[in-house]
């Protein structure tokens, strides 16, 4: 599994799951959460931190970044503190849903983290948000109910 998440609103914009992983599985990512997020025509683009993983160091994926006028941050080696957000989502995937089933075939498993990415999206409270799922985050900020927060990275 590879995921897209925002850091401000802890939102998984999207994922890639699959049997395999690779740089155009990576660009694909990218260019639907742009999409997503409606930044294709915005001036100001997300900064993309990712590890050192094959597909991220890519030159695939790198000239997707250059299209696409993303700004790819990698982190150093053997550093997962500097990706911590997307590092505490893995590990909560690992904890609240992996450990708690037992899949009999592909087909379930994809299920059933499809439907966990829902949750965590929808309903999972996040302390971080005013206890927030991080789509009512988004739209108690839109409505001005709640002050913004300051992102330190």
């Amino acid at each position: 599994m590879m995921c897209l998440i925002d850091i401000y609103d802890r939102m998984v914009i999207d994922y890639h799951i699959g049997v395999t992983c690779e740089a155009r599985h990576a660009v694909e990512l990218v260019q639907r959460g742009l999409w997503k997020r409606q930044q294709f025509e915005t001036a100001m683009k997300p900064v993309v931190r990712t590890d050192n993983g094959p597909q991220f160091i890519s030159h695939a994926f790198e000239k997707a970044c250059a299209e696409f006028s993303l700004e790819h941050e990698r982190i150093p080696p053997k550093t997962p503190n500097k990706n911590a957000h997307i590092e505490s989502f893995h590990a909560i995937l690992e904890r609240e849903c992996l450990q708690r089933h037992e899949f009999m075939n592909y087909q379930e498993a994809y299920r059933v983290v499809v439907d966990f990415v829902l949750f965590y999206n929808h309903r999972r409270i996040h302390g971080s948000l005013y206890d927030l799922s991080p789509v009512e985050f988004r739209k108690q900020l839109s409505l001005g109910t709640i002050k913004p927060l300051e992102v330190r990275v």
